[in-house]
């Protein structure tokens, strides 16, 4: 008895599609029903997905596991465009299940992967369906551009706005949120994080219902030209027709850009006044313009829970000394219950573990040049193609974040120490990763030139530390990291008790 399964997938989830898809159900039902000598397993259906990407298809990433689980020998679909529209997709999926012994038959096509002649049979048709799927996406994409161009709206409703048939109307409740919060910035020059704690004091509601507000929400807001009238669309772009992965639009297509497209709920005078307050809050260095751009820690420490960058807060004690601290920036800006990592680092403590590192380096060099040289000769005598693969893997993954974080600076989604700290901290565990696979002869080298420096300083001021400082982490388990520039070792010190 050879157990059958059915794939299959209609491509949009409007009405007139839903009966396409209990009808393919009701086929595939007969047809194995119709077979004396097979028993149907189960029939798989995605049903308003894309066909040129298989990660979004629940149902067939279901059918993939049980094939190779060996829950059935058979898979019937109705034609190669069902399958996949992507050829490299429609090739590798059909190997693997014939690896695994499940023959694919394409009814409408008339290929059964177990004939010999079958793989070239279904790269010509998986050519074709992926050179309709790309004239399908072109044409959708230049009828999306005419239709931008002429004030259609994409995208989804926003605080004080509603998007309906490609139109934007005022929502009047939304908007009072909207003009206290350009008033509050502009006018009464409030922080962005007073602005949220004022918001979540008063109640009011996110434009998803949601009662938390952040400051990096409040920036958003600010920046967001549509409550001035104009918009702008094509921010993001999806260059791949087959992944349909998005990205932000820097340039490589042009933007629509409509002035005075729609009724405003702030005025052009204070739209540009608020604009003008955000670019002098971003050149006085956002949230740790406090502790000066030069400032040894400024963009080097961060919040081990969630990778925010950390911020100075300073307090006078009752004897008049100053007391400064290192917190996390996010609990700044969106209140204590948006991270919980529960304390910050006394700016006393940084100064002691740095000091500590450095003196580490001069009184012990030779020991600790041995260790570091030994671990990074032993990770290439064990590392091999498969940790160069990894290390490569890693390396991409780090990119990828890095330009996320521009996009997110460039949105206004976080502020510009934050973008530092996110993007120091990138590239120095990129650094690091690149690092691995040197000789031990290049770390001695590197070592030594270290080592000459903290000879010939004899003061060691602020800046000395500052070149020598790679970067500090505090952990919710109360105690503190810290690396140095070009050094593969890590001091972790205890700073407070059990938390």
């Amino acid at each position: 008895m050879i157990r059958a399964a059915a794939y299959c997938r209609v491509s949009t989830d409007k009405e007139d599609q839903a009966g396409s898809f209990a009808s393919q159900q009701r086929y595939f039902e007969a047809f194995i029903s119709r077979q004396p000598d097979w028993a149907l397993y189960r029939i798989y259906a995605d049903e308003g997905v894309t066909g040129t990407s298989t990660k979004r298809r629940a149902a067939f990433n279901r059918m993939m596991a049980d094939a190779r689980a060996g829950r059935f020998s058979l898979l019937l679909t109705k034609e190669v465009s069902r399958f996949s529209r992507n050829i490299l997709d429609t090739v590798a999926y059909t190997r693997e299940l014939k690896q695994l012994g499940v023959g694919v038959l394409f009814l409408s096509d008339g290929i059964d992967t177990r004939d010999a002649d079958a793989e070239l049979r279904l790269s010509i048709m998986g050519s074709i369906a992926q050179e309709e799927s790309r004239r399908t996406s072109a044409r959708v994409k230049w009828g999306q551009t005419r239709r931008m161009e002429q004030g259609v709206v994409f995208g989804r409703s926003l605080l004080g706005y509603t998007v309906r048939d490609g139109v934007l109307t005022v929502e009047p409740e939304g908007a009072a949120v909207v003009r206290r919060i350009f008033r509050q910035y502009g006018e009464e020059k409030k922080s962005t994080g007073e602005i949220a704690r004022g918001l979540e004091a008063a109640g009011c509601r996110t434009s998803r219902g949601g009662a938390s507000w952040s400051g990096s929400h409040i920036v958003k807001i600010l920046r967001n030209e549509k409550y001035v009238g104009d918009l702008i669309q094509k921010k993001s772009i999806t260059p791949d027709y087959l992944s349909h992965a998005k990205k932000y639009n820097h340039g490589e297509e042009e933007k629509i850009i409509l002035r005075d497209h729609h009724e405003a709920i702030v005025s052009r005078t204070l739209w540009e006044t608020v604009q003008r307050e955000l670019e002098r809050r971003r050149r006085r260095g956002g949230a740790g313009a406090g502790a000066g751009a030069g400032h040894p820690f400024s963009g080097r420490l961060r919040c081990g829970q969630c990778g925010s960058a950390l911020v100075p807060r300073q307090k006078r004690r009752k004897d008049g000394s100053l007391y400064r601290r290192w917190v996390c920036g996010r609990t700044v800006c969106g209140g204590k219950h948006t991270c919980s990592i529960g304390w910050g680092l006394p700016e006393a403590a940084a100064w002691f573990m740095l000091r500590q590192a450095v003196e580490s380096l001069v009184f012990d060099w030779d020991a600790a040049v041995q260790a570091a040289a030994g671990a990074v000769t032993a990770a290439m005598e064990s590392g091999g193609a498969e940790d160069a693969e990894r290390r490569r893997e890693q390396a991409e993954k780090l990119r990828r974040k890095r330009l996320r974080a521009l996009d997110a600076f460039l949105e206004g989604a976080i502020t510009q120490a934050e973008l530092r700290g996110l993007t120091e901290q990138y590239d120095g565990r990129l650094a690091r990763l690149q690092a691995q696979p040197a000789a031990a002869a290049g770390l001695q080298e590197a070592a030594e030139r270290l080592r000459a420096a903290l000879r010939r300083e004899s003061g060691r001021g602020d800046a000395f530390y500052r070149t020598l400082l790679d970067g500090m982490e505090i952990r919710p388990d109360g105690t503190a990291a810290l690396r140095l520039q070009g050094i593969p070792q890590e001091w972790v010190f205890t700073v407070k008790g059990p938390v």
